[in-house]
């Protein structure tokens, strides 16, 4: 299994829309970078799901239901996955919180913030979810 960042604003999609929502597709993603990880995705990953812009804080966690070629894409170079949201954090997780952490300062969060979809290490991972109350 692999582990995964996804980010979203809350203005535009949040946290509490996706667990209402339940499983939601992810199109229309046309970064180079994020389609290569999305490309990468398979059924039972595990993303995290971060609020950007407003919030900027790890605030669930989603797993991968399936991935495929974006539909919104005429020229079918790019992919699309649907994600189900599986848990909140007890304590949503900053990325001011992670900048301040030496442990996380190689995580591509830490690095590029900007990127909408990117990989979490195993060492990552659980360290955000203990961060955030989960186990």
């Amino acid at each position: 299994m692999a582990y995964w960042l996804i980010k979203s604003e809350p203005d535009t999609w949040s946290w509490n829309q996706h667990v209402k929502k339940g499983a939601d597709s992810w199109t229309g993603v046309r970064n180079h970078q994020a389609k290569v990880h999305l490309q990468t995705m398979k059924k039972g990953d595990k993303a995290f799901f971060y609020h950007s812009n407003e919030g900027k804080e790890i605030v669930g966690v989603s797993e991968v239901v399936k991935a495929y070629i974006d539909p919104t894409d005429s020229k079918n170079a790019f992919f699309a996955v649907d994600f189900k949201a599986v848990e909140p954090l007890k304590t949503p997780v900053s990325l001011a919180t992670l900048k301040a952490d030496k442990h996380f300062a190689d995580m591509v969060l830490v690095k590029n913030s900007r990127l909408s979809v990117q990989p979490v290490t195993a060492d990552e991972w659980k360290a955000i979810r203990k961060m955030g109350g989960l186990k």
